[in-house]
């Protein structure tokens, strides 16, 4: 992964974000964005790419780093893939490379063909299967489970970005991201999205 070194070579930090509408990808880029920026970073963060309603793909990229100035990154350039659903995560893996760090999400979305009986959903394993193909550096959390046990589902985001923020290697401190959270969400939501926070950064340091 990459970040500052002892040489005082520039950090350069890449994280692709993927999942689907509704389920809080941009507020995700948005809160380790301000976390960056506020720690002094340079930060660059592409459009939220797909079909942004509830239920389509979502993928946002954000670029950290001291010499960032174009969003872009190429596929294999990702220091981290944050999938927020598991089969989005399987299908951006090219984004990644054997030194990425996946953290998914176990807990799926069904899209209508599914529901609808017209096409299967991956099983768990053959999408773990399938990472583990690109990078062994999976990593993965039932976050709408953890939200839930937080209070609402709807805070399986506040999880994601938590465990994003405990993984080895991360170039943004706890305290950091955690208030640039709770800077961005409405007061009343702001002791949900903190219980759902602790709970992903701990559950990712077990």
């Amino acid at each position: 992964m990459s970040e500052r070194c002892d040489k005082g070579d520039p950090m350069k930090y890449v994280i692709q974000i993927v999942g689907v509408g509704g389920q809080g990808v941009l507020l995700a880029s948005m809160v380790l964005g301000n976390a960056a920026m506020a720690e002094g970073h340079n930060v660059a963060m592409s459009e939220v790419h797909g079909m942004a309603q509830r239920g389509g793909s979502v993928l946002s990229t954000l670029r950290i780093g001291d010499n960032v100035i174009s969003p872009l990154a190429s596929d294999g350039e990702a220091d981290m893939i944050l999938g927020f659903e598991p089969a989005e995560t399987c299908r951006n893996i090219t984004l990644g490379n054997k030194s990425t760090m996946i953290i998914m999400n176990l807990d799926p979305i069904y899209p209508s063909t599914v529901t609808a009986g017209s096409s299967e959903y991956p099983g768990t394993d053959e999408m773990i299967s399938s990472i583990k193909k690109v990078t062994k550096n999976i990593m993965t959390i039932e976050a709408t489970s953890l939200a839930e046990t937080a209070g609402k589902a709807v805070a399986a985001n506040a999880v994601m970005i938590g465990a994003a923020a405990a993984v080895k290697g991360f170039p943004l401190p706890k305290d950091a991201v955690r208030g640039s959270l709770l800077n961005l969400v409405p007061e009343k939501f702001r002791e949900l999205n903190a219980k759902a926070f602790d709970l992903g950064y701990d559950e990712m340091r077990k």
